[in-house]
Order: C-alpha cells, then structure tokens, then sequence
C-alpha cells in the first residue's frame, strides 16, 4: 500500500490547483520540484501562484501537504502527475525537455501498480511515442505493470467562476484499463470526468480547444485593422452580433496574444501536422495575424501622436497593465513586451503601471513605474490601456489622459480616447 496517493511534479499554475483540490479531498499529496525556491516558499506558506492564497496553501499544509526537491517519494505514490511547462524553443519548436526529465525521474523511481498521467499541453502522440518509452526503460510495461494516461490541464488563472473542481476533466488512457483508472483517481475530486478512447485524444482535445480560440481571435484583429480603416466600430458590431441566440460566440480584438494556451498551444498541433508533410494554413496565418497585433498597436500611438503634432522619440508612453490577463501577475507571453520594445526603439519614454508587477524590464532594462495613476496620466503625452485590471479608475484615464489608445475596448471613446 502506497504511503502516498498522489505526487505532482511540476509546481506552477497547474501543478499547485490540483494538489489544492486533491488535498481538499482527503488524499495525501506531495509536491514535486526541480526549484528549491518554490519549494521553501511553499512550506514555509508564501503562494506565488494567483489562483492559491497563502491562507489557501496553510490549510494544504495543515492537512498534510509538503513539498520537496527528492525524487524518491516517487517510489511511495499510488498515483504521479506531470504537471511541467511546454514552451517553444528560439525556433518555435515544441520543447519537451521538462517533460522529459520529469518521465526520466519517475522511471527511476517507478513501481508496479502506480497511475501516471501527463497534463502537460503537447502534440498528439506524445504520451505514447515520448513518455511511454521513457518509462518502460524501469522494466515495467505500461497498460501490464503500471497505468498511464493523458488529461490536459484547462486552468484558466483568475477565472472566479471555474475551477479544476467544477471544469470537466478530459481523460484518455494508453489502454481501456489505464483510462478507467485515471477516471476513477480525478473523480475523487472534480466533479465531471470525461473518457475518451485514447491518449492522442486527449492530447487533440487541448490543441483544439485554444486552436479554436486562437483562429477566432486572428479573425476578429484583422477585422480590427481594416475596420478602423473603413470607419466602422467593430466593437459595436461585435456586441450587435452577440445579440444572436445561435451560431455566433462573442471573441474580441486586442493588442496581442499572451498565457501559455493560445500563444504557444496551437503551435504544437502545427507541428505535428507539419510531420506529416502538410502545412496547417489555419493555424499559420492566425498566429501571423496575433503576432503582429503589437506592431499594430505602436502604428495607432505613432498616429495619435502625429495628430497632435508629436514625434514618438521622446514622447512619454505609458503603458497601462502589462499582464496577459486581467486582474492577475502572470506575465507570460505577455503583447505589452513587443509593444515596449518597439516603442523603445523609436526612442519614446516608457513607463508602466500595473498593481500586479512590482518590477518589469524589457530587454533586460528596467522600466519606471508610476505609483500615482492619475499623476502619470496626465503627464504622459500618450496612455495605452494594454490590460482591463479593475483595480483602474477608467473614468479617471478617460477624463485625465491627453491622448488616450484603448486596446480592450472597455473605455468611452471622444476627442482624446481611441480604440483600437
């Protein structure tokens, strides 16, 4: 009998929801990590993670959780759960690596018997053709000795309405046995599981799922682009649209693409479509139309200026909410980069406010932040609303700002105010 029902490697956003819920359920958990700081942070009660308070992570703690850098607890665990990052590489390639060292670890730890199961977003196929071999090389044989399954993670940081508990859970098993194993071990604490017939289903299940969103997201910015050209509010369009009960879902346009899921997702499904010897134009062109959204964004304030008579050199720009999403710290992939970068380098003054970022650099330079909105407001030549924090007085920025560019679409337009 295993000392532990579940180890999770992997203790970032994903990792850390679901031993909150797992523990929250009664099963005794470890986390798992290569990053002595997150561990120490943990236990000693400090959450770095938006979705876990430290009150949250105190109760964890009382009930039994800690986390550890030792591998070995592997060998004590019912059941192990990869929960570690997917990036792209410099080339835009899938970057296993992490996911690969955590296989390795758990194959030298392995013992018959144990659940494992990868979360981590990747192309299909990737659970058999990657993981599977990896494992193996203990001597046991997945589907006979150990069970092994897929479940992608569909965490969505700061959304107060769903959780891992309440967002159904996509399971798919390399056998029909591991698959109702996994099953059986997620609905001990999420509250609708979902089998499917296999792990490449699974895996296809994710990249759908942002594909989707990052292909509706493209259309609506190009629209956006020749819209403002054509004189129309798309904006006003879009929500006239939503009106319809049937067969339209509302996506809006914004200033570029951040997170893990729709940046960096959809590229891994391009990839495996690329294997085959086919291109994904789809995929292709959505993430051409998204990554240019930044430099979009930079055109508008050089023409605000220019309407005002002002170059950008020496312009001050403030850029407010430099977030992927609103009313979180997570700044990964986050447009507000490329927009500071290119505004840099045609020579305008950068400042930033944000209540979630303490401290931002871009391209390894610090960039000032404004403490008092509505002073920087008023002194900047420009402000562009890159993040809807609702910690921002939006009646302030509309009333106080000389120019303002509005990228979500969520300030009243008039002599000074744009959208984007």
């Amino acid at each position: 009998m295993s000392e532990i029902d579940l180890t999770v490697i992997g203790l970032g956003y994903v990792g850390m929801p679901l031993a909150k819920e797992a523990v929250a359920a009664g099963l005794k958990v470890v986390g798992l990590d290569v990053d002595a700081r997150k561990v120490d942070a943990l236990n000693e009660g400090r959450s770095y993670i938006d979705d876990l308070t430290d009150a949250d992570l105190d109760d964890m703690l009382a009930n039994g959780f800690t986390a550890t850098l030792d591998p070995t607890v592997l060998a004590r665990s019912a059941a192990i759960v990869i929960c570690v990052p997917t990036p792209l590489d410099e080339d835009h390639r899938p970057d296993l690596s992490a996911v690969e060292g955590a296989t390795r670890a758990v194959a030298e730890q392995l013992t018959a018997g144990t659940l494992v199961v990868l979360e981590s977003t990747t192309w299909p196929g990737t659970t058999d053709e990657v993981a599977r071999p990896i494992l193996e090389k203990s001597g046991l044989v997945a589907g006979a000795d150990f069970h092994l399954a897929f479940s992608p993670e569909r965490i969505d940081p700061g959304n107060p309405k769903f959780g891992l508990r309440n967002t159904p859970k996509v399971v798919g098993g390399y056998t029909t046995a591991c698959r109702d194993r996994a099953t059986e071990f997620y609905a001990r604490f999420v509250e609708r599981v979902v089998p499917v017939s296999g792990t490449r289903e699974a895996e296809m299940a994710k990249l759908l799922e942002n594909t989707y969103r990052h292909v509706n997201i493209a259309l609506v910015n190009e629209m956006a682009i020749f819209c403002d050209e054509l004189g129309v509010n798309l904006w006003e369009s879009i929500e006239a649209a939503a009106t319809k009960p049937f067969g339209f879902q509302k996506f809006l346009p914004g200033p570029g693409v951040g997170g893990h899921c729709i940046p960096v997702d959809p590229s891994y499904l391009s990839y495996a479509v690329r294997k085959l010897g086919f291109p994904f134009r789809f995929v292709e062109l959505a993430q051409e139309i998204n990554e240019r959204m930044p430099s979009y964004v930079v055109t508008r304030v050089q023409r605000l200026l220019n309407r005002d008579k002002k170059a950008v050199n020496g312009s001050k720009v403030l850029l407010l909410g430099v977030t992927y999403k609103p009313d979180i710290a997570d700044e990964r992939e986050t447009p507000a980069i490329p927009v500071a970068e290119a505004l840099m380098e045609l020579g305008a003054v950068v400042s930033y406010a944000d209540p979630y970022v303490k401290e931002w650099s871009v391209e390894g330079s610090p960039v000032p932040r404004e403490e008092d909105l509505a002073k920087a407001v008023r002194e900047a030549d420009v402000t562009v609303l890159l993040q809807q924090h609702s910690m921002f007085d939006l009646e302030l920025i509309e009333q106080q700002g000389r120019l303002v560019l509005d990228t979500r679409g969520v300030l009243a337009t008039g002599e000074r105010v744009e959208r984007l």
